[in-house]
């Protein structure tokens, strides 16, 4: 199926939840990457991308890859600041994930 094709995107997203959920994160980041690339690739709308990366975060982070997932969670809370203000409830969750990386 073409990438562009809905059940695709969907099974991968799936399948990249499901590894992580699994704890095969290694064999997740791999297919989380390659889910937010198709997605930047195909001008997904901004909160998808946004969700995409927080679950690039939360792999970095199980697999001990702190300096990326922090870079990662300083952008889903920027992009989630620029798309929903400082007082919204998605910005509000990423400013404390990205916090909770910070002292971990």
């Amino acid at each position: 199926r073409p990438e562009t094709d809905w059940a695709r995107r969907l099974a991968i997203e799936v399948l990249g939840n499901g590894l992580f959920g699994s704890k095969d994160n290694e064999a997740a980041l791999s297919v989380q990457l390659a889910e937010l690339a198709m997605k930047r690739r195909l001008g997904s709308r901004e909160e998808n991308i946004l969700v995409a990366q927080n679950n690039l975060a939360n792999t970095y982070e199980k697999l001990g890859r702190v300096e990326e997932a922090l870079r990662m969670r300083q952008e889903v809370y920027s992009g989630r600041l620029k798309l929903y203000g400082e007082e919204n409830e998605r910005t509000l969750i990423s400013a404390n994930n990205y916090a909770s990386t910070l002292v971990t």
